[in-house]
This record gives structure tokens, C-alpha cells and sequence, in this order.
């Protein structure tokens, strides 16, 4: 599995979490002992998007140079790039979300 799938399946395996009894009685979500931090699943989305940006730069710059790269490859390679790209956009969009409105919150 590369780019994308990889991107979505670190983001599927952050999302597992097990129900916690705290003290008091009150229930809360913590992740289980394998899981990846938060910040950790972002900086690999923005490494593996990073990582397909420059493939699909590669694959251009071939295209371009007449270094044997199909165009269909090259196009293959944008759209991934532009994908990841969307889906960390998408990813960083809803933490902003999430925190604005944790800092909304009044206690």
C-alpha cells in the first residue's frame, strides 16, 4: 500500500479508542497502548504527502526532459500528490476546527 491508502490507514488506526472508567465513575476515551499520537499520524501525512509531491515532480520533470515517463504515469502521479495533499489539508481543517471550538468552551 503506498500514498494515499497509507495516509488513510494511519488516520483509521489513530481513530480506535477504548472506553476508560475514571475515578468518580466517568467514562473517557484513551487511546489503546499501540496507538500513534495525534501529532505523530500529521507529521507522517506530511511526510508521505511530501514524498509524493516530489515523485510527481520527478515524473513531470521526465515527461518534460523526454526521459522515457508515459504521460499517463505522470498524470497518475499529480492526481496522487494532489490527493494527499487534499486529504492533510482536510486533516489539518478539522483539528483547527476541533481546537477552536474546545477554546470556545466555557467551563
Amino acid at each position: 500500500m503506498t500514498g494515499i491508502g497509507q495516509i488513510a490507514s494511519a488516520i483509521g488506526g489513530a481513530l480506535t479508542t477504548s472506553p476508560q472508567v475514571m475515578p468518580g465513575g466517568a467514562t473517557g476515551m484513551t487511546s489503546s497502548p499501540g496507538d500513534t499520537p495525534f501529532s505523530g499520524i500529521f507529521q507522517s501525512i506530511v511526510a508521505q504527502t511530501s514524498s509524493l509531491d516530489k515523485q510527481a515532480s520527478d515524473a513531470v520533470t521526465g515527461l518534460i526532459s523526454g526521459k522515457g515517463i508515459e504521460v499517463h504515469d505522470a498524470m497518475i502521479s499529480t492526481q496522487k500528490a494532489d490527493m494527499a495533499f487534499e486529504l492533510a489539508l482536510q486533516v489539518r481543517n478539522k483539528a483547527v476546527g476541533a481546537y477552536t471550538q474546545m477554546m470556545g468552551m466555557q467551563f
